[in-house]
């Protein structure tokens, strides 16, 4: 299925409905396509921890300490 850009934007709720009963769609901007956009597995059981996003940083030191490391980089700069 392909939808513009701008049907996107109108119908997102009903757009997203159909990416779900269809498995994918591609959207164009101009007539020519940008993106696709794919539904999510359904599978159970799926763990969060078996994302390879999940521990990308654990070998950082300056990133130990994640609460100290978010209120570091929050401060403004002319308070650092």
């Amino acid at each position: 299925m392909v939808v513009t850009a701008k049907q996107l934007r109108l119908q997102t709720s009903k757009i997203l409905r159909k990416v779900q009963q269809l498995g994918s769609l591609t959207v164009t901007l101009r007539g020519k396509p940008v993106a696709r956009i794919s539904a999510l597995s359904q599978e159970k059981g799926g763990r969060l921890l078996d994302d390879p996003a999940v521990g990308m940083w654990e070998d950082r030191k300056d990133m130990k300490d994640v609460h100290a490391w978010l209120r570091k980089i929050r401060t403004p700069r002319y308070l650092r």
